[in-house]
């Protein structure tokens, strides 16, 4: 096996690398940059199980959208005192979901 200096780019890389299809570059919230191949793409329809649930993160998300300052102004009290969340979006996504189910 060679071994090779990645490029600043690429510090590390990880997981398996195939041929079916292009390589795309992304950067992760805090700095951590990755690529990605998509090998197997899906070909199958979705469930009735899959939909349903798609369709109350839709209503999570479009719940978090709707939002009025004064109810955010009361997540970013809630936000900052919790640790599990690094984003104010994320926790009251969450949150939101937490009603729906």
């Amino acid at each position: 096996m060679a071994r090779f200096k990645p490029i600043d780019i690429l510090k590390t890389l990880s997981g398996k690398v195939c041929m079916h299809s292009d390589t795309y570059f992304a950067n992760k919230r805090y700095g951590t940059k990755y690529t990605v191949k998509i090998c197997n793409p899906r070909t199958k329809p979705f469930t009735a199980e899959e939909l349903a649930r798609q369709a109350k993160f839709k209503a999570a998300h479009d719940a978090l959208l709707a939002l009025t300052p004064e109810a955010k102004a009361a997540y970013r009290t809630a936000f900052e005192a919790q640790t599990k969340y690094k984003t104010l979006n994320g926790y009251i996504l969450a949150e939101e979901y937490k009603k729906i189910v």
